[in-house]
Formats: C-alpha cells, structure tokens, sequence
C-alpha cells in the first residue's frame, strides 16, 4: 500500500517532517517516557496508561464507558473537496487514532513530551447528511438516517448544528484529549473547515463505583435503562447489521445541545423536581419502587387514586412504547459563560449556562429515536426548564482492522 507520507508530501515534504520527528522532540520525548515508565513499574499513572481498543468490528468510543472529557468536533467539507481527498484525509486520521488510542505520538508531532499515555482515550468519526449529498452519496446512505428535523421546542443556534464530518474525541485526562484534539485539527485542515467543537464533562476517574448512571446538572441520573456493554441487546439496538458494508458494524449517533435553566429549577422544591422527572433524587427510583432499577409502574395510584407517576413526567414521555423504541443513551454535562447585555444600561455581563451534550446511538434514528424525540417534544413538562439549542447527526462508520483505512468503501 502506498505510505501516507508518499501519499500526502512526497518527498520534499518527507524530508522537513523526518526532521522534526528525528530531531531533539523524539530524544526528548524518550527521556519522559523513561520516566513514565519507572512510574508505571510503581503503580503510579494508572490513569494515563488505561487504553481502549481502537480496532475491531466497531469503532471506538461506543461501546465503552464514558470518559471524563469529550470533545465533540465537526467540519464541514472545504470547497472543492473530492472522495478521493476524503480518502486521504481517513487515512490521516486512522493511522493517528492508532497511534493516540495507544499512547504514542503521531508523525512529526511538535510536542512529543505531552505523550504519557492513552487515558482511555477513544476517537470515533462519522458522516452528516449533507456529505452524503455534497459527494453524490445518496445510494450509500444506512437506512433510516437522514436530518433530525427541528422540534417546537428548540431554539437551534447553527454554531452548535450539522456539520458533514465529525470527530468524537475522548480521554480521562484533559491535557492527554487537548493533545489529541490538536492533532487531528491538523490531520483535518487541508479538508474541512471547522464548523464547532462542543466540550463536555462527566465525574472523574474514580469519584463513582464502575456501573454508577451517570448524574447531569439537575442532578438527575441519566441512562438508567441503557443496555449492558457486551450484551444481545446492545447489539440489537445499536450496531448496524444489513446495508452498504461501510456501515455495518457502524451505528447511527444524534448529538442534541441542551441548555438548562438551573436559576428557575434549583428553586423547585424536591417533591416537584422529582414529580417533573418521574424518579427520585437520592437514588434515581421510579416513583412507585425503591431502587433505581426498579420495574417502571405508569399505572401505580396513591391513596388519593391518583396516578404515581404522572402524566407530564419526563420518564412516562421518554420511555418506550415498543422494542423498536429502544437505544442507547450517554449524557455529558457542559458549562460555558454567556454574555448578555442589560437591555436598559447597555452594560454586558456573563452568566454562567450549564446544559447537556445529550447522545442517543441507534442502528435506525427513525425507527428507534424519533419517535421518542417527537413525544418528548409534544409534552414532557421538563421541557419547562431546558431548551434544545443544537442538533446534529452523523453515520458512524464500522471499524477497522490493522491495515484498513476508515470508511474506505464509502469513498472509494
């Protein structure tokens, strides 16, 4: 196979990389590794050294636990822009993610000392619709994916929307995903333009037991029904199994931005927070049991006979109507400073936003997720106090093994 650096520089361009690969970054870098390496033998950056797989029949990223800190990273296709320049560009970002996924340093990277380790990190790339159309795509496109249409109840800003390709960047340490990030902004520059990047967080390695639901910013858990890594019915609900072969093995990922009004929910009472959620605070139960994953009762009454779980609640909207109705859910908090203006000093003045970078993965957005998403939009009363303000979709692709390039038959 012809070498992604023949491919891409030639030899002239070959030449200036080599030496800054070579040069005093590579010995450097091998001086921090060595004392990388005696921490190891201590027991010490245990962090830094978990990896996840980055080959295999599915992408990496999916079907593993959230990492701490997560960039979300879309472009949109420079002008001019060919299949053939989206095969070079995925093998860019194959041989890199391979490299990052195990704690190395790509080629000619300018700052090799910030390699300590992988931190679990785990890069998964996928398509939007509108690339699909730009490159004359149609007949490759997975069933049931397409645009997610705006709802009643959003307030879509462009700046957190669409986009034709997206990078899904995660790590359990910030400064190993910030490495990262930059080295695939530049795998990208020379074919995308870069649309948004939206960050997001979770707890941090080791502040909850293996298996905790993970809480967003209203201090809900979010994900109580997921289904089990490893499990038939992950498999069944996410990974794609019939349709153009790039896309088996692959799912399909809607990725909605979700701004809270925590001022106006911090002021609920505990009883009316968990009347709007359908489940308790302390523990996550539904309203009618005692543990989290309790049995879901809409039709339990109180002494009053009046409905336990009530109507608006968010997890009556939410819930599943079908098997077909089922997905995978993953949550990732967001804060960010937002700059008003006073309407009668003109002075500007940032408030702090907190919201949801909220993600469903389906093998069919609309057979699985839209359904859920057109109900939750007609009337959940939690809808009161979040506003959606972005919305994306993307086709992942499946995964590759040692030697392939990613989505190689899409654009091929």
């Amino acid at each position: 196979m012809v070498s992604r650096r023949q491919l891409l520089l030639g030899a002239a361009g070959l030449a200036g990389g080599s030496t800054l690969a070579g040069g005093g970054g590579a010995i450097a870098a091998e001086a921090y590794k060595r004392g990388f390496a005696e921490a190891q033998a201590t027991g010490e950056m245990r962090v830094a050294k978990a990896t996840l797989p980055w080959s295999g029949r599915h992408q990496g990223g999916v079907e593993a636990p959230a990492q701490a800190h997560t960039n979300f990273i879309a472009f949109n296709l420079k002008t001019g822009i060919t299949r053939d320049d989206m095969l070079r560009w995925m093998l860019l970002l194959t041989e890199d993610i391979a490299a990052l996924a195990t704690g190395e340093a790509v080629m000619a990277d300018p700052s090799p000392e910030l390699i300590v380790g992988a931190a679990n990190l785990s890069v998964t790339v996928g398509f939007g619709p509108s690339l699909f159309e730009k490159l004359s795509l149609e007949d490759k496109l997975p069933n049931g994916f397409r645009e997610i249409p705006a709802f009643k109840i959003d307030d879509l800003k462009p700046e957190y929307s669409g986009g034709d390709v997206l990078l899904h960047v995660g790590a359990d340490d910030l400064q190993i995903l910030a490495h990262a990030t930059r080295a695939l902004l530049r795998d990208s520059d020379a074919f995308g333009n870069l649309k948004w990047i939206q960050t997001g967080f979770t707890n941090a390695v080791g502040t909850n037991r293996t298996g905790t639901t993970q809480r967003n910013l209203m201090g809900q858990v979010d994900g109580t029904d997921n289904p089990e890594f490893g499990s038939e019915n992950f498999s069944n609900q996410v990974w794609i199994e019939d349709g153009p072969s790039w896309a088996v093995g692959g799912t399909q990922l809607v990725l909605r931005r979700i701004k809270m009004n925590l001022d106006t929910w911090d002021s609920l009472g505990r009883t009316q927070k968990e009347q709007t959620i359908g489940r308790t605070l302390d523990n996550g139960a539904p309203l009618n049991g005692d543990a989290e994953r309790d049995p879901v009762d809409f039709e339990a009454t109180n002494e009053l006979g009046l409905k336990v779980i009530p109507e608006f609640a968010h997890i009556r909207r939410a819930s599943a109507k079908n098997l077909d109705e089922l997905f995978f859910r993953r949550p990732f908090n967001y804060q960010q400073i937002e700059n008003l203006v006073h309407t009668q000093t003109g002075e500007q003045a940032g408030r702090l936003e907190s919201g949801l970078l909220w993600t469903a993965y389906a093998k069919d957005l609309s057979k699985q997720y839209l359904p859920v998403q057109e109900r939750l939009a007609q009337f959940d009363l939690l809808n009161k106090w979040t506003t959606p303000i972005g919305s994306a979709a993307f086709a992942i692709a499946r995964g590759v093994k040692p030697g392939e390039i990613l989505a190689e038959e899409l654009f091929a």
